[in-house]
């Protein structure tokens, strides 16, 4: 019985310490594909700041149930940028918006 035991427990703890790196590695995956869709798309800073706000927009008109249209929102009508940097920011806005709505919970918006 003693080695029984002497030759399982090593053999186990080897068996179940090799797969934790594994599953380690599967959850860096997920939380990496997770998190692309709400990294503003690389431009001007005035762009990202519209995606990023898109994204709130869309989770604000969601919770205080008002119609999901990224075009009758505050901040696409009246954007905080001035100049030409007014229609990056609503296209990025809009993208932001869009991409909230489509990566909520299903039937939820």
């Amino acid at each position: 019985m003693k080695t029984l035991i002497r030759f399982a427990a090593p053999v186990m703890a080897v068996a179940l310490l090799s797969g934790a790196p594994l599953f380690a590695h599967a959850q860096a995956e997920n939380s990496a594909v997770a998190q692309d869709w709400n990294t503003p798309p690389p431009g001007t800073e005035q762009a990202q700041q519209g995606y990023r706000d898109g994204i709130q927009a869309a989770q604000l008109d969601h919770a205080a149930k008002r119609p999901i249209d990224p075009k009758v929102s505050h901040l696409y009508v009246h954007p905080p940028v001035k100049g030409a940097a007014r229609d990056a920011y609503r296209s990025s806005f809009e993208a932001g918006y869009q991409a909230a709505v489509k990566h909520s919970t299903p039937g939820a918006m």
